[in-house]
């Protein structure tokens, strides 16, 4: 394969995009992660888009798919990290036990308010921004069985094929549970995400009934 680098933003993707059964932004994980060697990073916010793209741009190392956000156009909240060259490193927000919750991309405000949710229950859930969904952390997933007892994987995109899939298979050898939650495999026309949402099981309150049952 060629190694010259290069950049590749990916638009229109996950459940709130174009709702045309021609346009659908699905499948870009399960595609993308497919080609040997290549990076695809998911920001969370508007100023973490920014920068992985001028860390793209200015790397000459790799090739970089960014998905562009599309969900919602989140502010971070604070400084946000401007170099990824250590791959497939996960960031850990927020410190908890139980729980963890890993959540890419445009559903990490989802992951957010699952944890705000979870903690209304008495759980202290972690908190994981992937930043990669090309590849997995071993090295946190494996840590996470000190003191956690299920897995939550959120993606705006194909569970079959996708990060999540990566993640479960990581999670299967370290006895945690690991729940998955993306789109299906289906061809949906002129939708409503709200509807949709809801009948994928991605609501909120679903992945908190979903969590606590996981527990017990």
């Amino acid at each position: 394969m060629d190694n010259s680098p290069a950049v590749m933003p990916v638009m229109g993707t996950g459940i709130r995009a174009l709702t045309d059964l021609t346009h659908l932004g699905f499948w870009d994980i399960p595609m993308i992660t497919s080609i040997p060697e290549i990076v695809y990073l998911a920001p969370t916010n508007v100023e973490e888009y920014f920068a992985m793209m001028d860390w793209a741009l200015n790397q000459n190392e790799h090739k970089v798919a960014i998905r562009v956000p599309t969900y919602s156009y989140e502010h971070s909240k604070g400084e946000v990290d401007t170099d990824y060259s250590d791959l497939n490193k996960f960031k850990v927000v927020k410190e908890g036990k139980d729980v963890a919750v890993i959540a890419a991309g445009d559903f990490f405000v989802k992951g957010e308010s699952v944890v705000d949710a979870l903690a209304e229950k008495g759980i202290n859930a972690t908190l994981i921004n992937p930043r990669f969904v090309s590849g997995v952390d071993t090295e946190l997933l494996n840590s996470l069985r000190q003191n956690h007892k299920v897995v939550v994987v959120l993606e705006d995109g194909s569970k079959e094929g996708g990060f999540g899939g990566r993640i479960a298979q990581a999670v299967g050898a370290t006895g945690m549970k690991c729940l998955t939650y993306g789109l299906e495999k289906k061809f949906v026309d002129r939708y409503n995400p709200e509807e949709l949402e809801k009948a994928y099981r991605l609501t909120v309150p679903q992945i908190v009934e979903d969590t606590l049952n996981a527990l017990k």
